[in-house]
This record gives structure tokens, C-alpha cells and sequence, in this order.
């Protein structure tokens, strides 16, 4: 029996699904002598050696069949991302057996003396944010990991005693999935439409994103969103703003990050955390990322001095509103990772004038508030991928004067067409912005791979004849 009172020993689990995090928690589970079957659908070559890994630790291994819940199961753990509806988690349900994900696996297996976990969620901006913290938590002289939905998987990272606090990103699936889960403090960035295939409805999501918020847990809120506001509850510990901070806030003041929340008299005092300029890339999304860390930061403790050291010290991840160069007076950004509406409306809002290269999967989002919002910003727009077309209707309705151009090519050249009419539509001053308010996978393999397509094909573009030897 270990320290959450579990007794795993000859425990019949099921782990649905070989990826990393999947094969984490069933070497975990076999370590503590539970009776482990992983299950997958995949039987090729990268499975079969994933099996065989985990055959040496005593895993059986299923391969060819993810639907089917194993006799005599009396546990199953999905790794994120499997739908509530996929047959195994639903003959389980059926069948009354207990469905964990991951992240509620780890927090069950952890030690009495495991290090506290400062978590965050959000539609956007998750990833940017926690590695903030951790860059502010290494800044205070602490140990700290980036785990959850990046890095190292959490079940692993519970175990390990190097670290002495978990920055920790979760997923709505992440969440869906837990119950017990209780963060020492725990913020949601932001809620807007995303996932709504995989969840039902922006409820349901909402819902699974305020599973954050444990009882227990300091309640960190963003004041600026209604829907992340009302699931901190009516009492947060803290808040965060973009503009001039109340009593019990975080916000920016004259070019400032301060704190009115983690002071002895938040009345009459504020800290000076950090200036704008340290805040990279600096768009106003990524500065409410930089208040949710400091927020978690500073309900740990942290001193004011460490945000600020934090904050300079963090290297921003690839294809997050990233520059790629500057052609002919125009400026070319790569923000791949906007795969969602909200995400690109934040790039967009960044700019003064774009050249917007949108179109993706929109996995069930509306993308007409995004349009209307964005429009007066537009010099024009670039359409690819599947979902194109929902755009295209969307700028009729709301940017009718806009040049809208389509390329419906699907081919590994298809970003250099992207490229090239963008560069033709734009002007000097301009910022020709991939954003693409959709997910890569109808065309690319990931973000990453669709960002590193548009930044190569940016970099093939030849010189302006009248403009020589323009700055790259």
C-alpha cells in the first residue's frame, strides 16, 4: 500500500494506449506489482518495439486491438487524448471499473513527501506559461520540473526527488480524466472554443478546465475572462489583469508587472515584479502569461526579484509568434501554434497590419468572432488546409473588401505558393502572420512541422528587385 493508501500489488490494470506517457504509468504500475496489460491499436514496428520494452518490465502487451477491455480489468488508465466515448473507456465505465488518466495515476502514486504541484490549464497559452514559471522558480534558488503536457511524463517526475516543486501544464483531456487531483495553486489561463468534437460543447470543456480548481487548491484568476473568472469561484486567492491592478491583483502599471496581491498591504502597496520590455515575445497575450507565473510564483513564496530574473532568463519556444526575418520592409512570423481561434485572434490582435495565413483543422470551432474582430487589421489573407473554406465564407461576411486568396494545393510545395502570394499582397510595414486557427494535421505532421515549412519557404524568397540586399 503506498502513501494515498492504494494497495497496487496484483491489481489488474489496463493501460490504453503506447506513448510515452502510457508506457510511464505501466512501468510505474509493474514496479508496484500490479498486474499490467497495455493495449493498443497500432501493430507496426514502432509498437512492437515499444512492447517489447515493456515486456522486460513484466507488461503484457496487446497489440492490433485499443477497444477491447481485457478480462477481469480492474483499472484502466488512458493516456490523454482518448475520448470519454472510445469503446474501452466506455465498456469500463459500463462494466464499473474506474477510469484514470495519467495525470491522476501520478498524483495517486506520489509520495508523502512529493514535491507540491503549481498547475495551470488554458486554451491558449499553456506551454509558454508554465515554462515561465519554472524559469521564475529556478530564478528563486528552487528545483523545479516543467511536466504535465510537456517534457517529462508526470508519473515519472513524482518519484524522482531532484525536484522540490512541479510546474505542472494539464490538458482538458489531462483533466477530464482526474478527480482527486489537488495542486497546491492552480490558474486557468483563458477558455475559448477548442475541442469541441472531443469534448460535446464549450461547457463540457469549460468544465473540465475548472477541474483545476480543488478544493484546497489558491485559486489564481484571470480577471479578464469571464468563463476562466467564474470557474476560480467567488473567492480566488489572486487575480491577474492586463490593465491597472485592484487590491488582490497582479497587473501593469507605466510599463510595469506588479503585484497587489502577494504584498503585506495590498491596499497600499504593490511590488515592482518586472517591466514589459522582459516579457518575450512580447505580445499582450504572452504578458498575461507572464502574470498567471508570477501569480503561482508568488503564492509559493517567490520574492518579487526572482519574477523579474525569471522572466529574462526565459528562452521562448520555436513557432510561437516567432520572427522569422524581415523581406523588403515586411515582417514574417511564425505562429504555427495558433491552432485555434482564439490563439490567432491574440496573434492578430499583435498587429497593426497583417497578411493573415490561415486554414487548418478547426476541430469543430466557430471562427466568425475571430473574423469580425480581426478584420480592420487585415491587408489581406492567405487560405490553405482543409477547413479553408469556413474561413473564406466567414471574411465574406465581415471583410468583404479584403483580397482573400485560396491555394488549395496539399503538396510539400503547397507553403511556398502560401508564401509567395502572401509576400505579393503585402506592404512595407506590414506583417505577413501565419496563424492558422486550426490544427496542422490535414497537412502537416504537427504545428512544428507546418511553422518550419512556412519559415523555409520565407527564407527562399527572393530579394525585391528594387529593393537590394534588404535586411534578413
Amino acid at each position: 500500500m503506498d502513501a494515498q493508501g492504494v494497495n497496487w500489488k496484483d491489481l489488474a490494470v489496463c493501460v490504453a494506449g503506447l506513448g510515452v506517457s502510457g508506457r510511464a504509468a505501466a512501468r510505474a504500475l509493474a514496479g508496484r506489482g500490479a498486474r499490467v496489460t497495455a493495449v493498443d491499436a497500432r501493430d507496426d514496428e514502432t509498437a512492437r518495439g515499444q512492447a517489447a520494452e515493456l515486456e522486460s518490465h513484466g507488461v503484457t502487451v496487446r497489440l492490433g486491438d485499443g477497444d477491447t477491455l481485457p478480462p477481469g480489468t480492474e483499472l484502466v488508465v488512458v493516456s490523454p487524448g482518448w475520448r470519454p466515448d472510445a469503446p474501452l473507456p466506455s465498456a469500463a465505465v459500463a462494466a464499473g471499473v474506474e477510469v484514470y488518466g495519467e495525470v491522476e495515476l501520478a498524483w495517486r502514486l506520489r509520495p508523502a513527501d512529493a514535491a507540491p504541484w503549481l498547475a495551470l490549464t488554458g486554451t491558449n497559452g499553456k506551454t509558454t506559461a508554465v515554462r515561465m514559471l519554472a524559469a521564475v522558480l529556478s530564478a528563486a534558488g528552487r528545483r523545479p520540473l516543467a511536466v504535465g503536457n510537456v517534457g517529462t511524463p508526470i508519473v515519472e517526475a513524482v518519484l524522482d526527488p531532484t525536484y522540490d516543486v512541479l510546474a505542472v501544464e494539464l490538458s482538458s483531456y489531462q483533466l477530464h480524466w482526474s478527480s482527486t487531483v489537488a495542486p497546491f495553486a492552480a490558474a486557468v489561463l483563458n477558455v475559448a472554443p477548442d475541442h469541441i468534437d472531443w469534448h460535446g460543447s464549450l461547457d463540457a470543456y469549460a468544465a473540465d478546465k475548472g477541474r483545476i480548481y480543488a478544493p484546497g487548491t489558491l485559486a489564481v484568476a484571470n480577471a479578464d475572462d469571464p468563463v476562466a473568472a467564474r470557474l476560480a469561484g467567488a473567492s480566488p486567492v489572486a487575480a491577474f489583469t492586463l490593465d491597472v491592478p485592484r487590491p488582490g491583483q497582479l497587473g501593469v502599471v507605466e510599463g510595469l508587472l506588479v503585484d497587489r496581491a502577494f504584498v503585506a498591504d495590498p491596499v497600499r502597496e504593490a511590488a515592482e515584479l518586472a517591466a514589459l520590455g522582459d516579457v518575450r515575445p512580447f505580445a499582450p497575450h504572452n504578458v498575461a502569461n507572464a502574470l498567471a507565473a508570477a501569480a503561482l510564483a508568488r503564492a509559493f513564496g517567490v520574492p518579487p526579484e526572482a519574477v523579474r530574473e525569471g522572466l529574462r532568463a526565459f528562452t521562448p519556444d520555436p513557432h510561437r509568434i516567432a520572427h522569422v526575418m524581415t523581406v523588403g520592409g515586411v515582417h514574417y512570423v511564425d505562429d504555427s501554434k495558433a491552432t485555434n481561434p482564439h490563439a490567432a485572434g491574440a496573434s492578430l490582435a499583435a498587429c497593426e497590419s497583417a497578411v493573415w495565413i490561415a486554414g487548418g483543422l478547426l476541430k469543430g470551432a466557430d471562427v466568425e468572432d475571430l473574423v469580425r474582430s480581426c478584420a480592420p487589421r487585415l491587408r489581406a489573407v492567405v487560405l490553405l488546409g482543409a477547413d479553408r473554406d469556413q474561413i473564406a465564407r466567414a471574411l465574406a461576411r465581415h471583410a468583404p473588401d479584403v483580397p482573400v486568396v485560396d491555394v488549395a494545393a496539399t503538396d510539400t510545395g503547397a507553403m511556398d505558393t502560401v508564401v509567395t502570394e502572401a509576400s505579393r499582397l503585402a506592404r512595407p510595414g506590414d506583417t505577413v502572420l501565419l496563424a492558422p486557427a486550426g490544427a496542422s494535421f490535414d497537412m502537416f505532421t504537427s504545428y512544428g512541422a507546418r511553422g518550419d515549412a512556412f519559415a523555409d519557404a520565407v527564407r527562399r524568397l527572393p530579394d525585391p528587385p528594387d529593393r537590394p540586399g534588404t535586411a534578413r
